[in-house]
């Protein structure tokens, strides 16, 4: 199959389109989901009258084909295959309509490469960065290409051949013990932290487009139309600290970030204004559980508030210090240390709220807003995250050779849609409950998108993706309504979707008027980007890359203007 994609797709001129098709009773319907373009509920919310551009074909060729890995590889689905090629552009070939608005660039992050000669990573977090684009013209052709990000990481295990950098799970192997405590000055110093910048990616209100992960080092500026690595992004503030959280929340007015501090175990809560590279303190929170920070992959934020997770997945010098890694790396499981939420002021920066919560494992959180009573004063937060049931063997589920060994077995723990209520009544508990039940999304939900509109505000639907059991990796798109807890899903056999980012269309007045972008990697070796309608979670589109990409992390829009 993936011989035919090649040759259909990247070593001669294209032929017409096949336009995508309707007939849903020609399509396998199976416990409840359809396989491509048909749903739980495929009924339109509301007819829409957009302009469309259906049929768009392509006259150029592409650039020359990425070489997949050879040997066992080929075994290998291709979201977790490396692309030899550092970089590749083309223009690719539509199926079905792209909406006429949608002008701009999906730009997408992850890891493109998971070995360095004869060694190679072991968790899906340790590989080199790999940008993905796919830019949408205004009459209608779609531009992608992909490019290794040039980090001092990637840069340092071309040259020499070997790892050089402390990477997710894995760190170089000293030759001798001079060369052993040598690697731990380096650890302590911060020199020999990874600048792999292979996590998010965004766009700054001054229109910088920076890619990030958990060292603070691995913050790097990228072209969004060549996809060339610019320099690192370098704060210019007094600071300090080694990392960071992943996911910054970044609107057109500002940067906000959360600092964990090792030494003094704590949160810095900080705002970086466009045009600046200068981070603002806002507050601070210490820890309440102990000797170490939780892990803060990720946090929230109200229109008024950032909230603060302190996790019992705390961060661990042992574990940094072990030359072999444990079942979770560089944390350790600690419930003892039970687990809270702070809620900081943005104004102030005084913790408004500091409550116990049940034990909770997040990697992402999806949004945060106010509830108020009928005087308009603020009672309570409630915070939604991708809660995996506090079980932490997602993280070791992640690692590449459990992924690349799937057989059909059902392991995939158990994830849903959780709900924070932090009180701001003075209590010293929260709440964590499940919005909905977990199967209408496959009990697999992580890598959310929002309408950005509704940041830190009340809202109802989100986009990510699920789970078509059996499986050992989510394989499906779902639509979450949170107000009538139920989930629309998207799955075609043997896919591995993206995070399905919300692009919303210019000037709408409905919260779900837009498309979901995603990627998706093929057992089969292919791979291509699909876009779905917000609102009736269809598929409208999608276009086929002339090899396989690997799997991505997230991604970010960048509009035409």
């Amino acid at each position: 199959m993936a011989s035919l994609v090649l040759s259909a797709m990247g070593l001669h001129p294209r032929q017409s389109l096949v336009t995508v098709s309707n007939n849903k009773s020609a399509r396998n319907k199976k416990e409840g989901w359809y396989l491509r373009n048909t749903f739980f509920d495929s009924k339109r919310d509301r007819k829409r009258d957009h302009l469309m551009i259906s049929n768009v074909a392509s006259h150029q060729s592409p650039a020359s084909v990425p070489e997949r890995e050879s040997c066992a590889d080929h075994r290998n689905h291709a979201a977790w295959t490396s692309v030899k090629q550092e970089r590749w552009e083309g223009e690719l070939v539509v199926e079905g309509e792209i909406p006429s608005w949608l002008n701009g660039t999906y730009l997408r992050n992850g890891p493109g490469v998971w070995h360095i000669g004869e060694f190679n990573f072991r968790h899906l977090f340790d590989g080199y960065a790999m940008l993905v684009k796919v830019h949408f013209e205004k009459n209608g052709r779609l531009i992608a290409g992909h490019r290794q990000i040039e980090t001092e990481a990637y840069k340092a295990a071309k040259k020499n051949k070997k790892l050089c950098y402390r990477e997710f799970s894995v760190s170089p192997k000293p030759d001798n013990f001079l060369a052993y405590v040598g690697e731990l000055a380096k650890l302590f110093s911060g020199a020999s932290l990874t600048d792999n910048a292979n996590n998010g990616i965004y766009k700054l209100g001054d229109g910088r487009i920076i890619c990030l992960t958990e060292t603070q080092k691995g913050s790097v500026i990228v072209d969004p139309d060549t996809l060339d690595t610019l320099g690192k992004f370098e704060y210019s503030d007094p600071l300090g600290g080694f990392i960071q959280s992943s996911h910054p929340i970044v609107t057109d007015d500002e940067f906000l970030t959360l600092l964990p501090d090792l030494l003094n175990p704590g949160y810095l809560v900080v705002r970086m204004e466009p045009g600046t590279n200068e981070r603002k303190v806002i507050g601070r929170v210490n820890c309440r559980g102990g000797s170490a920070p939780g892990w803060v992959h990720s946090f929230t934020m109200t229109e008024h508030y950032v909230v603060v997770p302190e996790m019992p997945l705390r961060y661990s010098l042992q574990s940094l210090l072990k030359a072999k890694p444990s079942a979770l790396y560089q944390f350790e499981w600690r419930p003892e240390r039970k687990a809270f939420l702070h809620v900081v002021c943005k104004a102030s920066g005084k913790i408004a709220a500091s409550v116990e919560v049940p034990l909770y494992m997040v990697f992402h959180f999806i949004n945060a807003y106010e509830e108020k009573d009928k005087d308009g004063r603020v009672i309570a937060v409630i915070a939604d995250c991708c809660e995996h049931n506090a079980d932490t063997t997602i993280i070791d589920t992640l690692s590449l050779k459990n992924l690349r060994s799937f057989h059909g077995q059902d392991v995939l723990p158990d994830a849903r849609v959780g709900r924070f209520t932090i009180p701001f009544d003075g209590s010293q508990f929260g709440k964590l409950e499940t919005v909905m039940d977990p199967e209408e999304h496959g009990r697999g939900v992580d890598m959310c998108s929002i309408n950005p509109a509704y940041l830190g505000k009340k809202y109802r639907y989100a986009y990510a993706i699920g789970a078509k059991r059996p499986c050992n990796f989510p394989n499906s798109l779902t639509k979450l309504d949170l107000v009538k807890q139920k989930a629309k899903n998207w799955c075609e056999e043997g896919i591995v979707p993206s995070e399905p980012l919300f692009v919303a269309r210019p000037g709408a007045t409905e919260e779900d008027d837009g498309v979901a972008i995603s990627m998706i990697s093929e057992k089969n070796g292919g791979a291509y980007v699909v876009l779905l309608d917000g609102s009736t979670f269809e598929e409208i589109a999608r276009a086929r890359f002339p090899f396989g990409l690997p799997y991505g992390f997230h991604g970010c829009w960048v509009p035409e203007n």
